[in-house]
């Protein structure tokens, strides 16, 4: 099976590297995968190559007609058998060219969008939501099948696309638990000592893109508590600049964190980084399927989450995880401190994180419900 994979760019982002996790087990079931991009933006080529995907860039003049233009040129030439876009950029480039091709499209539904989420978080203005909704929709007309990583996405994305139920499949995100590695004492150590932390330094961890999605803002706050309780923890946070950059920046010189506080930018080891970690957080706003949380899980970093459907999906309150409602920074702060306090509580929730992480979402499990759905969709076109 040949497929042209369109996204907007390979820059480290959730879509991003779940694709890049992915690949591996599509070429091992005879998937021959060419994965096109709109941003020339450095990121995950090199796993995407070893993985024996062939890529194709899009970048260059004419803005979104250009994207248009080179994509069909692309799959006019390659002619797959069906083509696969994620992202909005690449999901109006990918299901244009491929409709004026008479190719086979499927798309994939990864994150909110178009509801009260990015309303009551600054988001672009309603007409330009609305506009980029109407261009959403009608380009999902083309679309065979599409597939979502989260019950919650597909029913909420299902009604703002009007697209009927019987036409989304839903296919978790997925990791690879060889490529990620296990949670070792030295590794713990090596990390560490990698970051200049000593061994018994509270350690709480975030890898995020910032964004206000992300709510990395409600963490500083949160962190600014836990300080009062535990002015000995430290809080990292990976992930490469956004939106709320200044205000991050800003809130943690306003709060006086700067000795508690550092921001590593884009990192490569973020399983390393997970197996430092005393405390895993995912302050999110609204998400898709957090795959940060899978790698967390993966690794036994004892996990700390808001309380969202589709992280509701992936871990169980008490159970393997944590959760606490959205925006309360309070309530955040509490609950990283009672896995701080509770060391072995939260070992034993982390294990069975793994356990369930093992039997769920591994990578072999994705890439079987991925070429499963590209078969449903090639039966169905």
């Amino acid at each position: 099976m040949r497929v042209v994979y369109v996204i907007d760019s390979l820059t480290p982002g959730g879509a991003e590297r779940s694709l890049a996790a992915l690949a591996p087990g599509l070429a091992e079931r005879d998937v021959e995968l060419h994965v096109a991009y709109l941003h020339r933006r450095a990121g995950l080529e090199r796993e995407l190559l070893e993985a024996g995907a062939q890529l194709h860039c899009l970048a260059g003049r004419g803005g979104r007609l250009g994207w248009l233009w080179r994509t069909r040129e692309l799959v006019a030439t390659e002619r797959p058998d069906l083509v696969h876009t994620t992202l909005f950029e690449a999901d109006i480039a990918g299901r244009t060219a491929a409709w004026l091709s008479r190719l086979t499209v499927v798309s994939s539904l990864v994150n909110l969008a178009y509801g009260p989420e990015q309303a009551r978080h600054g988001g672009p203005p309603a007409w330009k939501l609305r506009g980029a909704q109407l261009a959403d929709a009608v380009t999902a007309r083309s679309v065979t099948r599409f597939h979502a990583v989260s019950h919650h996405v597909a029913q909420q994305m299902g009604r703002r696309l009007r697209i009927p139920a019987d036409r989304i499949d839903v296919v978790p995100r997925g990791r690879d638990p060889r490529q990620l590695g296990t949670r070792t004492a030295e590794r713990r150590r090596g990390a560490r000592a990698g970051l200049d932390l000593s061994p018994d330094t509270p350690l709480v961890l975030a890898t995020a893109r910032q964004e206000v999605q992300k709510g990395l803002d409600t963490l500083i706050e949160a962190f600014n508590l836990v300080l009062r309780r535990r002015p000995d923890a430290r809080l990292v946070l990976a992930g490469r600049d956004g939106g709320q950059t200044t205000q991050l920046h800003a809130a943690v010189e306003r709060l006086g964190l700067d000795h508690a506080v550092r921001f590593l930018g884009v990192r490569e080891d973020v399983g390393d980084l997970l197996c430092a970690a005393d405390v895993f957080v995912l302050p999110s706003r609204w998400e898709g399927l957090p795959g940060a949380v899978l790698e967390a899980m993966a690794l036994e970093a004892p996990v700390v989450a808001s309380d969202l459907p589709m992280v509701r999906e992936t871990v169980t309150d008490g159970v393997t995880a944590r959760l606490v409602p959205v925006d309360q920074a309070a309530a955040f702060a509490t609950a990283v401190v009672e896995v701080l306090d509770d060391a072995a509580g939260a070992a034993e929730r982390a294990t069975r994180a793994r356990a369930d992480f093992l039997e769920r979402f591994t990578v072999e499990r994705a890439a079987d419900g991925m070429v499963a759905f590209y078969r449903r969709a090639l039966s169905t076109r």
